[in-house]
């Protein structure tokens, strides 16, 4: 059905009591505003509770190309980003390209909303940081101009080209396409404690405002990472995940229609395999693990830790559905957080070869885990409500 809530067979978890985690987390949460309404409005509503204020900001993403030559065209949309009263950041409300189904794609644009697009990622970089997203889409390219000795060019249907002094294409701002503005990705501060008030809080006002779940939707759960930075740790976390990720898709409820979801190449788990792996000092642990070329488009994303992303050391679930209410997100968190917990202990989790999802392999996994008799009986029952299961 579509714009319900993911993972429905979750709500057969019925805890005593709120699910706590004990663990420093961010959340990606992928949902859609109502026709009429976008994501700056539930930005707004969000700094209103916080009696804090919304700044206008530059959004960068990537979407292939259908020009011949040119792959990849990278992007830069509207974000808004939510601070408190004291001006620290509450949560940010911006786009994601992956979803589509949703959206009347002939609907006129929104007027005051457009992206900039390039076919070179540092181009965009640079823009970000000499461009100024309060601007209106007409005069925003002028400083690029400016820099390459040239003027902006006004084109058919709003658009906006910056060339060089040789004539090739720098950027290009346009308005954005219709109904772009309602994707809206809400994406938390760092979570220390009070996990399941902060959430709930955030999704009651986009519940309040008519947000649903989109088709294609997830939510994504960003683990600090700083305990997993040894070699045992990230084997034993690769261990797991290998043998049991197809489980816990099936029990969590991955969304089927989700984009840019799969399973890592085998040369990863090769590598933690070797028989002096788990000896290495992080950094050449590290190092033969970034040579195998993983990116952040897979069912575990690595890549913050493993290459030093700045400000973004941390373990990506990217796995989980849309729920629009804050515990089964946690419940579901939790259960990551055990796998997490697992990973730290000195013991070596055993290879094995990936587990189809059934009753006997989820058992297996859950019996692997420090969780409570409470924690796997919920887990337990609530595979019954997964189909065929």
């Amino acid at each position: 059905m579509r714009n319900q809530v993911r993972g429905a067979h979750l709500a057969n978890l019925v805890p005593m009591e709120v699910t706590q985690i004990d663990w420093r987390l961010g959340v990606e949460i992928e949902l859609l505003a109502p026709p009429g309404k976008t994501r700056q409005d539930l930005a707004m509503a969000i700094a209103a509770a916080h009696r804090g204020s919304v700044r206008r900001f530059f959004h960068p993403q990537s979407e292939p190309s259908l020009v011949p030559g040119t792959p990849v065209f990278h992007n830069l949309t509207l974000g808004f980003e939510v601070l408190n009263a004291d001006h620290n950041w509450v949560a940010s409300c911006v786009d994601d390209l992956t979803l589509r189904e949703d959206l009347a794609r002939d609907t006129p644009p929104r007027p005051g909303w457009y992206r900039i697009i390039s076919d070179d990622e540092r181009l965009l970089r640079l823009i970000q940081q000499q461009a100024s997203a309060q601007q209106p889409g007409e005069r925003v390219l002028d400083p690029i101009a400016t820099l390459f000795g040239t003027r902006a060019c006004p084109g058919p249907g709003g658009m906006v080209r910056v060339n060089d002094r040789g004539g090739a294409s720098v950027a290009i701002a346009a308005p954005l396409p219709g109904e772009r503005e309602r994707p809206c990705e809400l994406i938390t501060a760092p979570l220390q404690d009070r996990h399941h008030q902060q959430l709930e809080e955030l999704l009651t006002l986009a519940r309040s405002l008519g947000f649903v779940a989109p088709v294609e939707g997830a939510t994504h759960l960003h683990f600090d990472a700083t305990s997993l930075r040894t070699a045992g740790a990230m084997a034993n976390l690769i261990q797991i995940l290998w043998t049991y990720g197809a489980t816990l898709k099936q029990v969590i409820g991955t969304n089927p229609r989700c984009r840019r979801l799969g399973a890592w190449p085998a040369e990863l788990h090769v590598a933690v395999t070797q028989a002096n792996f788990r000896r290495l000092p992080w950094d050449e642990a590290q190092a033969q693990l970034q040579a195998v070329k993983l990116t952040k488009f897979c069912d575990f994303n690595l890549v913050n830790c493993l290459r030093n992303v700045p400000d973004r050391n941390t373990i990506e679930v990217r796995v989980l559905p849309v729920w629009l209410e804050s515990q089964p997100l946690l419940e579901a968190a939790s259960l990551f957080v055990a796998i997490l917990r697992r990973a730290t202990e000195p013991k070596p989790v055993s290879p094995q070869p990936p587990k189809e999802a059934t009753l006997q392999s989820l058992k297996a996994l859950l019996n692997s885990l420090p969780l409570s008799t409470a924690q796997r009986s919920r887990w337990i029952k609530a595979r019954a409500g997964i189909p065929g299961y």
